[in-house]
């Protein structure tokens, strides 16, 4: 059965130190009960900046691990996905994709290669940003959408109402919960509880999990992002845990509701349809990528253009390359013998050390797993 859980005060502080201590002491509490490992995953990059950031790690208890799952969406953006895009920006077409897509290494080029080689690429903040370089342009205007639910619903926003004729979408629009019963099913991946991204549940409501914890007998908790939300929740799996329960919570009531934002859901869902696809380093996902719906087939980038993609030869650094045992909760960045010398932020190998949720990135700016 699904709850929302609250936090017993009537003003919570997010980075309260006297609160933090409190959590921290009842996880050491849980895990004394439990009396063997806990291993927890969360699926946002968010997530992991807050937990890198704040040091999380270095107060949590020495035998509770908490992995970063398939939750970058830059990260799981496929190499021929990219290969998509520059395509069209060789082919004179004006694109416009986020700021974290730029330097993300196709098979051969990166969006940014393109654009140092004099194609029209150009960074937006959203989808409606990139509808509105259309209605200034003549040229066809090319939106390569990324993101999970919390970017996709207000991609299908823009198209459903009626964007400029010469504006289209490249979709590479990932949808969450199939990746996480694709872990859940991994024989090596060891996951004691799941912690969900609060920001997508706004959208989708946590009763989505409801399946996922009856199927896979694995409990779920939503939450946050500032600190106190993070240990919140932690300590809301550890209670699940204890109890040998496969129980789902909303550790994020203030923003998530059961049902989430419907009129947006409705949109995402008139507008797109799940279909199987592949997420970079990790495996064929069935109906987690997001393509236009039949109904939106004349903004459908791939159904308006011819796109021809020569991939050419990729970088021999890539089969190094383990951003997608990362991104399936098998290892950590420092296990990966390019991190931060072959691969780096300003010279990325990878699609994790690209992106600002990308664990690699995280890891190399703030640090893993501080001893402090």
């Amino acid at each position: 059965m699904a709850t929302n859980v609250e936090s017993g005060d009537d003003e919570l502080q997010f980075r309260d130190p006297e609160k933090a201590e409190q959590l921290t002491e009842r996880l050491q509490a849980l895990m004394d009960d439990i009396g063997e490992p806990v291993n927890v995953m969360h699926v946002c990059g968010s997530h992991e900046q807050a937990i890198a950031k704040f040091g999380l790690r270095s107060i949590l208890p020495d035998d509770l691990t908490v992995r970063m799952g398939p939750g970058c969406p830059v990260c799981v953006t496929n190499m021929p996905e990219v290969d998509e895009a520059v395509a069209l920006a060789e082919n004179g077409n004006i694109v416009a994709t986020y700021g974290d897509m730029f330097r993300v290494p196709g098979t051969e080029k990166s969006l940014a290669d393109a654009r140092d080689e004099g194609a029209d690429v150009r960074v937006v903040y959203s989808a409606s940003e990139a509808a509105e370089i259309a209605d200034e342009e003549d040229e066809d205007v090319v939106f390569f959408a990324t993101g999970f639910e919390t970017t996709a619903a207000p991609t299908a926003a823009v198209l459903a109402a009626d964007p400029p004729e010469n504006f289209s979408v490249l979709s590479a629009h990932k949808y969450v919960p199939p990746a996480m019963e694709i872990v859940a099913e991994m024989p090596d991946t060891d996951v004691d509880g799941f912690l969900a991204a609060g920001h997508a549940a706004v959208i989708t409501g946590y009763g989505l999990f409801e399946d996922f914890v009856s199927e896979y007998d694995t409990p779920v908790v939503v939450g946050g992002f500032e600190p106190i939300d993070v240990l919140f929740a932690l300590v809301q799996l550890l209670e699940f845990v204890r109890d040998d329960q496969a129980g789902l919570a909303n550790a994020y009531q203030r923003c998530v509701t059961e049902e989430g934002n419907v009129p947006a859901k409705d949109a995402m869902w008139d507008v797109f349809e799940a279909e199987s696809g592949e997420w970079r380093g990790i495996a064929e996902i069935p109906d987690a990528n997001l393509v236009l719906s039949d109904e939106y087939a004349d903004f459908d980038a791939r159904e308006r253009f011819d796109i021809d993609v020569d991939p050419g030869a990729a970088d021999p650094l890539t089969e190094q390359c383990i951003c997608g045992d990362i991104m399936a909760g098998k290892a950590d960045p420092d296990e990966c013998e390019l991190f931060g010398e072959e691969c780096t932020p300003q010279d990325p190998v990878g699609a994790c050390m690209v992106s600002s949720e990308g664990t690699c990135k995280i890891w190399l700016e703030y640090g893993g797993q501080p001893d402090l």
